[in-house]
């Protein structure tokens, strides 16, 4: 019996930390009605200038939670969270962050206990986001819209370590930043899913190693010079163009 009440401890602690999809997902709901929220807060194209607007943790969760049906909403025919971005400012006039051009629909990591921003390390045991999506429609960027990041800690850089991008054409590629101070990404071609093509993307920096899976196939990439810096998980609708972009999610795992 001791065995068996060390294990259940166990398996209660290690639960704690993931944060499991909902597969059966409801049309009626908000996005936080099927999707474990409580570790994400939402970053908008909307708002002034240098400042989006951000819904926070509390109030994205629950049926009942916030969504907007022009940017994060849920799908009526099938329950899938919908981020959408309409284009660039100029094209648009949606807003962007302080050190960016671009505009997004984008869930970013937070600390579940508190809605406050959070950060990991890269050399703990797991820090690894799961996600099933489809794109219905890329921008118009030569890469395309960035589906996945994992960023470095915001005390220490406005760059990346890396970014997942899906074009127009259904390629898709990541890119790695080589030093903190970004602007030097190295690009590797990941394959190609076709518009309107369910997949699942999967991001891993634990243990000093990051690593990119496409339906399972996993690729160690190079981390350069970054020496694993203090990370956190992104997750949405990046546009990098001036077009609009349209992604539809399924499901959003994220383990630590």
């Amino acid at each position: 019996m001791a065995f068996l009440s060390t294990w259940i401890s166990t398996f209660l602690v290690l639960a704690s930390q993931v944060h499991w999809p909902v597969h059966a997902l409801n049309p009626s709901c908000a996005p936080g009605g099927n999707f474990d929220l409580s570790p994400w807060e939402l970053q908008l194209p909307i708002g002034s200038p240098g400042s989006p607007e951000t819904i926070s943790s509390a109030s994205l969760q629950g049926c009942a939670g916030w969504e907007n049906f022009d940017y994060f909403f849920t799908e009526s025919s099938d329950g899938a969270l919908v981020m959408k971005v309409d284009g660039s400012p100029a094209s648009s006039g949606c807003v962007t962050t302080p050190n960016s051009l671009h505009c997004r629909t984008e869930l970013r990591e937070v600390d579940p206990s508190t809605g406050s921003p959070t950060s990991w390390s890269p050399n703990a045991a797991t820090n690894r986001l799961i996600v099933e999506l489809v794109v219905t429609e890329a921008d118009n960027s030569e890469r395309g819209t960035v589906i996945g990041q994992i960023h470095i800690d915001d005390s220490i850089s406005s760059k990346p370590v890396c970014e997942l991008y899906y074009n127009s054409n259904g390629d898709i590629s990541i890119g790695v930043e080589q030093t903190r101070s970004g602007g030097d990404e190295v690009f590797t071609s990941l394959g190609n899913i076709p518009i309107g093509t369910v997949f699942t993307y999967e991001l891993e920096y634990y243990t000093g190693l990051l690593k990119v899976a496409i339906n399972g196939n996993f690729q160690t990439l190079d981390t350069y010079e970054l020496d694993a810096p203090n990370s956190y998980f992104k997750v949405g609708n990046y546009n990098q163009g001036s077009s609009q972009s349209d992604i539809h999610f399924f499901s959003i795992y994220l383990e630590h």
